[in-house]
């Protein structure tokens, strides 16, 4: 491959149509090594959809949707789409969901969809009278975000209520206005954003100080949901490995090297529902790992003990700031069609759903490492990527996936001499 002299600085590529961005590439790479067909190609989803959501598009990526099976939220059979390249997660939460539908799967709760805004506030003259002066405009602050979003407050969502901290900086006193806003069925980034956006000229006037930062925050501790499940002894395998699994909890309780992989087992599943519904991923996750910080250092997101009769139990309880309306969620055709998979009519329906999935994830995961290992279950179905990646055609894969796991050595090169093997 040779190196390309040409230059990235393209102008106005975001103007051009599909087939001229490609051209531009091919351009800049300078071999005949880029295929342009694979990018035309963008399945069920238009490339005007595509070009509408993100900037300077090119084409799309497809991730794999599998169904998890077996679950039972709140008394409801559900069937819950999940998008992740990961090989297990799918299975594991059909797994630790079959284990618990005797005892009637997950329950769950939800409080309030309350979103924070915040504006700091620098250059501040007296931090305690900016705070009060702020707090005697409280009547006027709600008409200002209100008059925002007048279809929010028609919902019966907007403005609910506001906090002042004060936060030394190590370098000047900042005073901190938090604004609670119920966005209803919205994630509600871009109402929020927009409040503090409104609401700030007005704060530089009332107390002389200048708004630095106007943001929501992604650490939606008033927007938490929660899951609780029950497995019973007999069903996963006996006392044994359910005092196993109990010391692996406290272990990722205790050290933070532990959680950081056992919370990343929580969200395969719970960011797979994310990215299947159009939500954002990214928001959610930040939001999970700063509150597993709370109690001011890194621990578990989920908590696990024993019943009156011994049997294991499971708690999960993170912010979950999702929507059914808005961005990609009402614009992504495939996140509409899951949607309607799920059957649900609310934001609070997808957060208690996508609660229980991440419960289901983690125990999966939990008994795994204390019984088989995680690579048994893993590995098993990471042997379908090695056979496609050593060439196996459709007609191969099954066979070469049957012989890795048999020999226990997942390999590309293995699947490469096995491949070799079966075709002479």
């Amino acid at each position: 491959m040779g190196k390309s002299t040409a230059s990235s600085r393209i102008t106005s590529f975001y103007k051009l149509e599909h087939q001229q961005r490609l051209d531009k590439i091919a351009e800049f790479l300078g071999e005949n090594i880029f295929n342009q067909d694979h990018f035309l190609d963008t399945g069920n989803t238009d490339f005007q959809i595509v070009d509408n959501m993100i900037e300077n598009a090119i084409g799309t990526m497809n991730i794999p949707i599998g169904l998890a099976t077996n679950m039972i939220v709140d008394g409801k059979d559900k069937l819950i789409p999940m998008a992740t390249e990961e090989s297990s997660v799918v299975a594991a939460v059909c797994n630790a969901a079959r284990q618990c539908r005797d005892t009637g799967g997950f329950y769950t709760y939800t409080s309030e969809h309350i979103m924070i805004g915040q504006v700091q506030l620098i250059n501040v003259i007296n931090p305690m009278i900016t705070k009060q002066i702020i707090l005697e405009n409280e009547d006027e602050i709600k008409n200002i975000c209100n008059e925002v979003d007048p279809l929010l407050v028609q919902l019966k969502g907007g403005f609910k209520g506001m906090e002042i901290r004060i936060l030394d900086d190590g370098h000047e006193y900042n005073v901190i206005v938090h604004i609670f806003v119920d966005t209803c069925d919205a994630m509600g980034a871009n109402a929020v954003n927009s409040m503090v956006e409104a609401l700030s000229p007005v704060l530089e006037r009332w107390t002389n100080a200048k708004a630095n930062m106007r943001i929501l925050s992604n650490l939606a501790d008033k927007r938490l949901s929660m899951a609780r499940a029950t497995w019973r002894t007999e069903d996963i395998g006996g006392e044994a490995v359910r005092d196993a699994m109990l010391s692996a909890f406290r272990f990722a309780d205790s050290d933070p090297y532990r959680a950081a992989t056992h919370n990343k087992g929580i969200m395969n599943g719970i960011s797979a529902v994310i990215l299947a519904t159009g939500n954002d991923t990214r928001a959610i996750e930040a939001g999970a790992h700063a509150y597993a910080c709370q109690t001011g250092r890194y621990r578990s997101l989920s908590s696990w003990g024993v019943d009156k009769d011994g049997n294991l139990c499971g708690t999960l309880e993170l912010p979950m700031a999702v929507g059914l309306i808005g961005g990609a969620t009402k614009v992504h055709p495939t996140a509409q069609q899951n949607l309607k998979i799920l059957d649900i009519d609310s934001a609070d329906d997808l957060a208690r759903i996508t609660c229980a999935v991440g419960l289901a994830q983690n125990f999966a995961a939990m008994k795994a490492l204390v019984t088989t290992g995680i690579q048994k279950g893993h590995m098993s179905l990471h042997a379908k990527n090695i056979a496609v990646m050593a060439g196996a055609k459709a007609n191969e894969v099954n066979k070469v996936t049957e012989l890795l796991v048999k020999g226990g050595k997942i390999r590309i090169d293995v699947a490469e001499e096995i491949l070799a093997n079966l075709r002479h």
